[in-house]
């Protein structure tokens, strides 16, 4: 069974980057989770006690994110990843964290990592 959530294109501000003038101020940044569930017991009971709180983990997302001061996008991907599994019912999460105009010539540059709670220390 492979249910998934998808929180798409979450728009946080914070400060990312290794180079002077990206540390600066913040900028924006886009973030994608799927989270892997298994849903049958929320989609047959419709109670919100039997789901995974999305809001809750969007929540955490942002303040995760525009609290942090990461300088690789690679590290606030896995900070991403390792507070969704942190949620009962997790089984995997795929996150892809995206900086918009980043790179001259492109729409974006963007890191996509997949965790299970085995690849987190402490999840």
């Amino acid at each position: 069974m492979d249910d998934r959530i998808m929180i798409k294109d979450l728009l946080v501000r914070c400060v990312l980057g290794v180079d002077d003038e990206e540390r600066r101020e913040m900028q924006d940044v886009l973030v994608t989770v799927t989270l892997h569930a298994d849903l049958r017991r929320a989609g047959q009971s419709d109670r919100l006690e039997d789901a995974i709180d999305y809001r809750a983990i969007k929540k955490q997302i942002l303040a995760a994110a525009e609290g942090s001061r990461y300088r690789l996008v690679e590290a606030l991907a896995e900070r991403i990843a390792a507070l969704c599994l942190g949620h009962v019912g997790v089984r995997r999460v795929d996150v892809h964290v995206e900086k918009p105009g980043s790179l001259r010539f492109a729409r974006s540059a963007a890191v996509e990592i997949t965790r299970e709670p085995s690849d987190i220390p402490g999840a």
